[in-house]
C-alpha cells in the first residue's frame, strides 16, 4: 500500500510516499480503508520532535516516539473511511461500515489502510456525511473537549477564548457555545465573521486589539494555539478564575502546583484523557448540527509536505485535509 513515512526528525521535506506492508488486523481490531486524514499540530510536533518548545520538552518528545528516530514511520491521527476487514473478536463493526475517529501517538492514518481497537476512539459516521468532513472532526475537537470538561461552563459563565479559528479554537466556541459560556473570541480581521458564525457572543480582532489591556475580566481563558502565558492572562481574569493551555512546559508545572481555594489557577489535564465516548459524543453533536468541522484546504496524500509547510505558517483557519485514492 501507499503512504506517507519519514525516517529521521526535521522539516516537512523528510516526508516522502512509499510503498509499505499493509497492515492485518488483531482480533480486537478492524482494518479501515482511510479515505480522508488531516496534517496538525501533534504531526507537525512530533515529525520535528518538538524542537520549536525548547530542549526539555524536544528530549522528552523523542523518548516518546523514538530517540534516535521515529519508531512509528508514519504519522496522522485524524481519519474517516470503511472498514474492510474485522478481528475475530469485533462486534461494533462490520466490512462496509463508514467509520471516522483518531488514532492519537499510535498514528497509522498517513496512508491507504491503517488498523485500529475497536475499543479505540473510533465511531460509526453520521449517515450522509462524507469522508472529507468527517475526516478532521476529532483532533481539535478532542484537545478542546478536554480542556474544557473541568472549566465548569454553563449558567452564562464567561471565557476568552483565544486562537478561535484553528481547528482547537473552531471547535472550542462550539463546544463552549453547547455548554452554555458566554463566549469572547479573539482571532485575526479575515475570520471574525466566521467564528461570529460559529457561535461567538462578541469577537475580538488581535491585530487592532490586545484584550489584557481593554479592562475586561473572565470567568475562563482558553488559549487554543499556545501563545499566551498565564503571568499575561492573570489580570484578565476572574477572582478564581481559570487558564486553559493547551501545551507548554511552564503551564504543565503550574498546573502540578498545589494552589489556595479562591485562587486564579491554570488547570491542565494530566494525563490528557480522551475516550471512544468522546467520540461518540461528537457524533451526537454532528448529527443533530450542533457541530462541524471548519476546513481550509484539501490537499492529495502525494502534496503531504506542501500541505505540512502550509500548516506549520500557523496561518490555517480550521483544519486541512488530505484525500487519498
Amino acid at each position: 500500500m501507499k503512504a506517507v513515512v519519514y525516517d529521521r526528525y526535521g522539516p516537512p521535506d523528510v516526508l516522502r510516499l512509499d510503498e509499505v506492508e499493509r497492515p492485518v488486523p488483531k482480533d480486537d481490531e478492524v482494518l479501515v480503508k482511510v479515505q480522508a486524514t488531516t496534517v496538525n499540530r501533534l504531526d507537525v510536533h512530533t515529525r520535528e520532535a518538538n524542537r520549536r518548545s525548547g530542549l526539555a520538552v524536544s528530549l522528552f518528545s523523542r523518548l516518546v516516539s523514538g530517540v534516535r528516530r521515529p519508531r512509528q514511520r508514519i504519522l496522522g491521527s485524524e481519519f474517516a473511511g470503511e472498514v474492510v476487514a474485522v478481528g475475530a473478536a469485533v462486534s461494533e463493526f462490520a466490512v462496509g461500515n463508514h467509520v471516522f475517529g483518531n488514532s492519537g501517538l499510535r498514528f497509522g492514518a498517513h496512508a491507504e489502510f491503517m488498523c485500529i481497537r475497536e475499543s479505540a476512539r473510533i465511531a460509526h459516521m453520521p449517515t450522509g456525511m462524507s469522508f472529507q468532513d468527517a475526516a478532521p472532526v476529532t483532533d481539535g475537537a478532542l484537545n478542546a473537549l478536554t480542556c474544557l470538561k473541568p472549566a465548569g461552563l454553563g449558567q452564562g459563565r464567561t471565557i476568552l477564548i483565544y486562537g478561535a479559528s484553528g481547528a482547537i479554537g473552531t471547535s472550542g466556541v462550539q463546544l463552549a457555545r453547547y455548554f452554555g459560556g458566554d463566549i469572547t473570541a479573539v482571532c485575526s480581521t479575515k475570520n471574525l465573521e466566521l467564528v461570529k458564525s460559529l457561535g461567538a457572543d462578541r469577537v475580538l480582532d488581535y491585530t487592532r486589539e490586545d484584550f489584557t489591556k481593554n479592562g475586561q475580566a473572565y470567568d475562563v481563558i482558553f488559549d487554543a494555539v499556545g501563545k499566551l502565558s498565564f503571568a499575561r492572562c492573570r489580570d484578565s481574569l476572574k477572582p478564581a478564575g481559570i487558564y486553559l493551555p493547551t501545551d507548554g512546559f511552564g503551564n504543565l508545572m503550574r498546573a502540578l502546583l498545589p494552589s489556595r481555594s479562591g485562587d486564579k489557577k491554570v488547570v491542565f489535564q494530566i494525563p490528557p484523557r480522551q475516550t471512544k465516548q468522546d467520540v461518540i459524543f461528537l457524533k451526537e453533536l454532528l448529527e443533530a448540527r450542533k457541530f462541524r468541522a471548519v476546513i481550509d484546504r484539501t490537499y492529495p496524500l502525494e502534496d503531504v509536505v506542501e500541505a505540512a509547510r502550509y500548516v506549520e505558517t500557523e496561518q490555517k483557519t480550521g483544519n486541512v485535509v488530505l484525500t487519498i485514492g
